[in-house]
């Protein structure tokens, strides 16, 4: 993991792919957090109590924060080199 980090031409390579996994967690915590409270406002637990989709949702954004952060770094990196 310390080779994402300090490889320039690695992290750069993966713009598209943080970014895509990062909005892929984003929105499954979106879509998470809409379950959490569609059962919520009906008193039914969809497969989950509405809490478990709440604390899945912060869960699920949260995992998507480093992705967008390693993202942010390769473009800073990239617009360093023009």
């Amino acid at each position: 993991m310390v080779k994402h980090w300090e490889d320039r031409e690695y992290l750069k390579k993966g713009i598209g792919s943080a970014g895509l996994w990062g909005h892929f967690f984003w929105f499954l915590g979106i879509i998470f957090a809409i379950l959490g409270v569609i059962s919520d406002v009906t008193g039914r637990a969809l497969g989950l109590t509405s809490m478990s989709w709440f604390l899945l949702a912060i869960v699920v954004s949260l995992l998507s924060i480093p992705l967008f952060i390693g993202w942010a770094i390769a473009w800073y990196l990239k617009s360093l080199e023009k």
